[in-house]
């Protein structure tokens, strides 16, 4: 399966990121997991700072578009094949940027996307 990065991953269990991230695992996809106060999520360390060295399929992000602008390229160098915007992510700027380089844009819920089996 291919890896996953889930970008504004938080430890409280409340979060849709933390409910994205056991979801995923659940569902037997290989994750990173990066947020602002780091943590542990069901054995994956949640890191503060995205890693270049990576090899990601897809970013999943649960950051508001203001937040988002400090990752953009950061996530264009990783060279994900798509960006899945959950709800309250919508950004049609990083659309744009994302759409010149070649990256598929998802507008969905990454967790009713792995209830249907549509991920």
């Amino acid at each position: 399966m291919s890896t996953t990065l889930v970008l504004g991953a938080s430890a409280n269990t409340s979060r849709y990121s933390n409910m994205a991230m056991r979801s995923l695992l659940k569902h037997g996809h290989p994750i990173y997991a990066v947020g602002k106060t780091g943590g542990e999520v069901e054995g994956v360390q949640i890191e503060k700072t995205i890693n270049q060295g990576w090899s990601v399929d897809t970013v999943t992000l649960y950051l508001n578009p203001l937040h988002q602008q400090a990752y953009y390229q950061q996530i264009i160098q990783l060279k994900p094949r798509r960006v899945i915007f959950n709800p309250g992510t919508e950004n049609p700027e990083f659309y744009d940027i994302l759409s010149k380089e070649g990256i598929e844009i998802v507008n969905a819920c990454t967790l009713v996307m792995l209830s249907v089996n549509n991920y």
